[in-house]
């Protein structure tokens, strides 16, 4: 049996925690917070995030060393925010390349402006065929309330992806595999950024028929983004992207709609994250995703990344370009 270890301390990291460790014999939890872990062994649950979860603290190995974690593993889950994914593995002191590695980050890595799998390749030189990705559309929270809910498993090796799923399927998980793992991965960043826009539209206050418009729209131009960075046969209606994007858009436990919400209100985004004291990772993808846009010839046609880039990074008046944005809408 394959060995996993779960790299992240936060809510999706617990939850991926608790779907694993009831599924499976042992696995590993690496997780900087030195309190947290004491706190879990002590009492079972993460008093940082899901609080209300039970974990098997007996089939859960726990540590702050991620060198003993990784080299223990045969499969490596990342769930670490892309924000600070550089600076986590610059504590690696053992090879990734012998292992196959999972991705459910759903960011773009600042430092070299590509997405996990791309910065993987790129910075560590791993096999693409033993790199993957974890997406929705599943709420974090609403695994912790063992709602039904459903993750879709992307890996160009369709064995290693049906290896991942297996271990992650469950009464209330249900999984499906795809190949579309650039595709996916481009995605679940984008859909961060849209319920973003989302958030800023509500905080304006703008109503649920404007939202459906956006949505409407929000799907059509992640198809164009996605088709120019990797042009390949693929529904965009299918659950990995529309579905995720629904979830994520609407949902009340979305942080990014939540952040952008505070924007429309006038919070500052420094602010905004004092306020929520977690991450958006959003609000991260936004600069990169923009010049990645940008440097496609030509860029695809993205007025809602371009709004919401407008109004984070350039400080544009969240209320004008919304306003304008209005105009683009079909």
């Amino acid at each position: 049996m394959k060995k996993y270890t779960v790299l992240g301390g936060g809510s999706w990291a617990t939850a991926i925690v608790k779907i694993l460790s009831e599924n499976l014999p042992e696995i590993t939890w690496y997780m900087r917070n030195d309190l947290a872990i004491s706190h879990i062994k002590k009492y079972k649950h993460n008093p940082n995030y899901l609080s209300s979860v039970e974990l098997h603290t007996n089939k859960i190995h726990l540590t702050s060393n991620i060198n003993e974690a990784v080299v223990w593993a045969d499969y490596v889950i990342f769930v670490i925010p892309s924000a600070f994914l550089v600076s986590e593995l610059s504590k690696l002191t053992v090879s990734l390349k012998d292992k196959v590695i999972f991705s459910a980050i759903k960011g773009i890595v600042p430092e070299s402006g590509l997405v996990v799998g791309e910065h993987l390749m790129e910075a560590y030189g791993i096999n693409p065929m033993n790199i993957g990705v974890i997406t929705g559309p599943c709420h974090a929270e609403e695994v912790a309330l063992e709602r039904l809910s459903y993750l879709t498993v992307a890996c160009e090796d369709l064995l290693k992806a049906e290896e991942m799923a297996k271990a992650l399927r469950g009464p209330f998980i249900r999984t499906k595999i795809s190949e579309d793992i650039i595709g996916v991965e481009y995605g679940a960043m984008l859909k961060n950024i849209y319920a973003i826009a989302a958030g800023i539209a509500h905080g304006l206050g703008y109503g649920d028929n404007f939202q459906s418009v956006l949505m409407s729209n929000a799907i059509r131009e992640m198809q164009r983004y996605v088709d120019a960075i990797h042009p390949i046969a693929r529904d965009i209606n299918q659950s990995a992207y529309l579905g995720d994007l629904l979830v994520t858009g609407y949902s009340a436990f979305s942080r990014n709609r939540l952040f952008g919400s505070m924007i429309g209100k006038g919070y500052s985004v420094r602010s905004a994250f004092m306020e929520m004291n977690m991450v958006a990772e959003g609000y991260y993808a936004v600069e990169n995703a923009y010049k990645i846009n940008q440097r496609q010839s030509p860029p695809a046609y993205t007025p809602i990344l371009d709004a919401v880039y407008k109004v984070l990074y350039l400080h544009h008046p969240a209320r004008e370009t919304f306003q304008k944005l209005t105009e683009e809408m079909d």
